[in-house]
């Protein structure tokens, strides 16, 4: 009698929701139509509320109702056919097939060209599912670091791979500032305030986490316009995918205008942060955080619609006015009581970096108050960088004296993996894969999710795919095959050597705040001149470029095969760097004038022949990031003038002398005319000639003038020159490694 219950409830489940299987099932359709065009038309994508899965030793025919996809042959058609239980499922089930069977890659980046077969294999009968219901995606900062210029193509194909890789869970924060400008504007401030509020567009992340008010401001309204539309967009297609976008709520950073039409509200500065300016915190005890919160998500909504999910973050990395446990736990019981008074759905996300950030004031007591001050369930948490340090592991229950795993709360454990968009090969697949499984085996039912909280794009994307289908089963051995048999374009059994040899030796670090090599680090005859960037591999270089040679003994004309060669390379030449400039160092303390200009000359060879590959491909070249800025700006040189700064400054010294090269990139042109010609040929020579005078260098004077030449190429708007009918990728490649063997980069 139960098991006909239960089917019975299951099929008035289907009939109420069949308008919504054939839009899913059409979603899924769209979404093959623009990756393959006619192609899709191979593939028959059919949602199924369960899905029937052989298991165990017996071969146990169990119905799976959680996300899941099978994948099958049909002897009629010819067609693959492809069954999910959502959306998402059918997406990822395709994906699967493109990868596996069809050895064929979609990039994050709408740059990268999808290369299809010539053949589209037939697949065996496959049927997986998700460990977990939730899959997140993004970070605060991507939305300065990597995204901050992008226009509805780059959204598009983005959302489309977030889709292929199980996301459901994605991070929405654009167009937030035309909500905000209502709000403001209600309570009495005028546009030109509001928009001097604002940061420029390169820095609005941190603004709306409170770490700053106004730097790179005001914020053009065209901007504020344009994000808009543009965010609409977004929340269509994520929301057509079946994805439910995470959009923001009020955390309590108000203007400081505020604070003066409204001198009774109870508003107080929070902890300065990186030398910026201490920003105003409105108490969420104050009646006037409820009506900001209730005024903010009712404009939200009507814009924007709600899947009453929000990210609010107070806080972060900084120190909250009082860190009085019962004044933490009031905070976090008024922001979601207002959130919930506003939405009575609403569930709040946050992400739990603060926690780690600020671990030695984040005591047990204060932290247990904190979270359990908000009703069990209702408030998930980012576990932001699992990879380092899994915070859920650390939480301590202070009364018993024993971990508590957030206190019951429900976690997603998250992959970080970059800080800043910097360029350097990390990610330990074999480690990562190692550590969620036993987060997923010991985190007592309180895991409901996997994520990554990346703060930029980086050159390691295998590292972020791998996490997504490893939600999906797929071991780390196996996803290495098939990423290297999609990036060269077919299976190859000395291209897996290179990918295993590279997961094996080179992708073992993780990545850290301003990881980056020697060549786009300030000048310094030892270390590297600032905190940032900070020179660190862990591996062989001689590996890495085993690996290289390894892919090069049968090229091929593939994107993404040419794409990995300019990464790699340019590592190995960034790595090699350092060499030369300890050779320079050791040559300079002896006073070998001869030695330190042969270290010199090496140096300059593959600073320029690194940046002429890196500028073969549009994803590591300076020049696209300028170029998409400027872009925003239309007809206005004015305005395009102004997101070009925008996006030097916050590539190059970021907008302080704390964050300076933070965000540091190993891109073709940025190398050339910043890294190279204001920052280590002036030093170079300027220490050669010293030596050659007899005296010491001035390295005090030094950092004084390259602090002025920082400063000026960030604000410059001087156009980058653009090498007409360069050599192709692969010309550039064979010429480095020829130059290697003969000792071109050797003093």
């Amino acid at each position: 009698m139960k098991m006909k219950k239960v089917y019975s409830i299951l099929l008035l489940a289907v009939l109420l929701v069949s308008p919504c299987v054939g839009q899913a099932q059409q979603a899924a359709e769209q979404l093959a139509e623009r990756l393959l065009g006619q192609e899709a038309k191979r593939f028959t994508f059919v949602i199924e509320p369960e899905i029937i899965a052989t298991t165990g030793k017996r071969n146990e025919k169990v119905a799976i109702y959680e996300d899941c996809f099978s994948l099958h042959n049909d002897a009629k058609t010819g067609k693959v056919v492809i069954s999910g239980t959502d959306e998402i499922s059918l997406c990822v089930g395709l994906n699967y097939y493109l990868r596996k069977y069809a050895k064929v890659h979609v990039s994050w980046f709408s740059t990268e060209p999808l290369e299809l077969p010539r053949r589209w294999p037939r697949v065996e009968d496959e049927t997986l599912n998700a460990v977990v219901p939730q899959r997140f995606f993004l970070n605060y900062c991507t939305y300065g670091y990597t995204m901050v210029w992008w226009q509805w193509e780059q959204w598009e194909r983005f959302i489309d791979w977030m889709a292929l890789n199980g996301i459901n869970l994605p991070l929405a924060l654009t167009g937030q500032e035309a909500v905000w400008q209502e709000v403001w504007r209600e309570m009495g401030m005028i546009d030109e305030e509001i928009r001097a509020y604002f940061s420029g567009p390169a820095h609005l992340p941190w603004h709306r986490m409170a770490n700053l008010d106004g730097f790179g401001g005001p914020l053009p309204q065209s901007w504020i316009d344009g994000q808009r539309e543009l965010q609409k967009k977004i929340l269509e297609r994520e929301r057509a995918l079946g994805m439910t976008p995470v959009l923001p709520a009020f955390a309590g950073h108000v203007p400081a205008r505020i604070a003066e039409l409204y001198p009774q509200a109870d508003i107080q500065h929070l902890s300065p942060w990186c030398g910026f300016e201490s920003t105003c915190f409105l108490n969420s005890t104050d009646s006037l955080f409820a009506d900001i919160q209730r005024r903010y998500l009712a404009k939200q909504q009507a814009l924007y619609g709600t899947n009453h999910i929000y990210g609010c973050d107070p806080f972060n990395e900084m120190d909250p006015p009082s860190w009085d446990p019962g004044y933490l736990a009031a905070v976090s019981e008024n922001i979601y009581r207002t959130m919930q008074s506003a939405d009575p759905e609403a569930r709040w996300l946050q992400m739990s970096w603060v926690f780690y950030y600020k671990r030695k004031q984040w005591t047990p007591e204060r932290l247990q108050a904190y979270l359990t001050a908000v009703p069990q369930d209702s408030l998930v948490l980012l576990d932001y960088f699992c990879e380092k340090t899994e915070v859920w592991r650390t939480t301590i229950d202070s009364a018993a004296g024993r971990p508590a795993g957030f206190y019951g709360q429900p976690f997603i454990w998250c992959y970080l993996g970059n800080f800043g968009g910097n360029t350097m090969l990390v990610g330990d697949l074999y480690a990562m894969e190692c550590k969620l499984k036993g987060a997923l085996a010991e985190s007592e039912h309180n895991l409901v999710g996997v994520g990554s909280t990346l703060e930029g794009f980086d050159c390691s994307p295998q590292t972020y795919e791998y996490l997504f289908a490893s939600v999906w089963g797929v071991p780390a051995t196996d996803f290495v095959d098939q990423w290297a048999d999609m990036r060269y374009g077919k299976k190859d059994r000395r291209v897996r050597r290179a990918w295993h040899l590279l997961a094996d030796s080179v992708y073992k670090d993780w990545s850290f705040y301003g990881l980056g090599t020697q060549m786009v680090a300030r000048p310094d005859f030892e270390g590297h001149g600032t905190y940032y960037t900070k020179p660190y591999y862990s591996y062989n270089n001689d590996r890495l470029l085993e690996a290289i040679r390894l892919l090069m003994e049968k090229p091929s004309d593939r994107y993404s095969y040419e794409y990995d060669l300019v990464n790699l390379l340019s590592q190995w030449m960034g790595n090699r760097f350092m060499d030369l400039r300890n050779a320079f160092t050791e040559a300079y303390k002896a006073g070998d004038t001869a030695a330190m200009k042969r270290a010199y000359d090496a140096a300059r060879r593959l600073t320029l022949d690194a940046d002429a590959l890196l500028c073969s491909k549009r994803e590591f070249d300076f020049h696209h990031w300028i170029t998409d800025a400027r872009e925003w700006g239309g007809d206005s040189s004015e305005l395009r003038d102004y997101y070009e700064t925008q996006a030097r400054v916050l590539l190059t010294i970021w907008g302080g002398p704390v964050l300076n090269d933070y965000a540091n990139r190993l891109w073709g042109n940025l190398l050339k005319y910043y890294y190279w010609q204001q920052r280590w040929e002036p030093f170079f020579v300027g220490a050669l000639q010293a030596r050659r005078e007899g005296r010491d260098f001035d390295e005090e004077a030094f950092k004084q003038q390259l602090s002025e030449r920082e400063k000026s190429f960030a604000y410059s708007t001087e156009p980058l020159i653009k090498v007409n009918d360069p050599p192709s990728t692969m010309q550039q490649v064979r010429t480095i490694l020829a130059r290697v063997e003969k000792g071109y980069y050797t003093p």
